[in-house]
């Protein structure tokens, strides 16, 4: 359904003159100045954004990124951009590209008004969902049986806030436990400091579980997580050449060939809600 629906916008796109250069101003002059594109990365959010056995950035949202830029070459006319990595945690990563240290930060981040306060998005890239992993030799089976355990979350995450509210909304009494960052959520759910940990479901697939066979992930979804890439607030040149080089990756069909490279092997694909995005987002000329 997606692919023949995403030829067909291709076909009509075909018809449709490239873009014109953007204006050059903001984060977009200095790109084309510089000829390096400053991109944040995160190093624990695999599959999204990761560093590799090869000590390598990759990941689904770091590939998609590396489209943009070469989007972005075609747009300003500029040959052989340079991609500058800049490593970001789940703190400060909004902060890098909110003062300029990272022009775009290609990881997990969901988009949220309240973060629309200090960043501004592109048009989604995906759509997760937050859950709860568990140790599979547990009698816990769903959100119910949580009630009265301690749940391990990052601080400063969407996930924080929608455990707080299933905490409140479903009369859990749960103890919350708030940590620095993932490897910190890890240790507590690992040596019994916390009875689960909640995360983005597809992180908590990826996380790097000492025995990844002990852990099972609850059917529960607790949040719907819209992904997108963080852009500078008050830049609207950059964030129409992001959404142009998007609607570029998601029309000609590019954006399944990275979904498959990254989620095939997991036996995932595109689910209702994120085909509606990649089809909305895929916005001619």
């Amino acid at each position: 359904m997606l692919r023949a629906s995403l030829a067909l916008i291709g076909l009509v796109a075909a018809v449709v003159t490239d873009a014109p250069a953007q204006d050059l101003n903001s984060r977009l002059k200095t790109i084309a100045a510089s000829k390096t594109v400053k991109l944040a990365y995160r190093s624990d959010a695999t599959p999204f954004s990761f560093m590799n056995e090869r000590r390598q950035v990759a990941g689904f949202t770091i590939d998609l990124c590396k489209e943009v830029v070469t989007s972005l070459e075609r747009q300003l006319n500029i040959q052989g951009l340079t991609i500058q990595w800049v490593a970001v945690t789940t703190q400060s990563r909004f902060d890098a590209v909110a003062t300029g240290k990272a022009d775009l930060e290609c990881g997990s981040s969901s988009v949220t008004l309240t973060r629309m306060k200090q960043v501004d998005f592109s048009n989604f890239v995906f759509i997760e969902s937050t859950g709860v992993a568990v140790k599979s030799t547990s009698k816990i089976d769903s959100l119910k049986d949580l009630a009265g355990k301690k749940i391990a979350v990052i601080g400063g995450t969407t996930n924080e806030r929608a455990m707080a509210d299933t905490n409140r909304q479903s009369k859990l009494n749960a103890t919350i436990v708030v940590v620095k960052d993932r490897d910190a959520a890890i240790a507590a759910f690992e040596d019994g400091r916390a009875d689960a940990f909640a995360s983005d479901k597809l992180l908590l697939v990826g996380a790097q579980f000492k025995d990844p066979q002990a852990v099972r992930i609850l059917p529960d979804e607790l949040s719907i997580e819209p992904y997108a890439i963080v852009l500078p607030r008050n830049d609207g040149a950059l964030r129409l050449a992001v959404n142009t080089a998007l609607a570029e990756i998601y029309r000609s069909g590019e954006i399944l060939k990275i979904f498959d490279r990254w989620f095939a092997p997991l036996g995932l694909q595109p689910g209702p809600l994120l085909t509606s995005s990649y089809l909305l987002g895929a916005l001619p000329e």
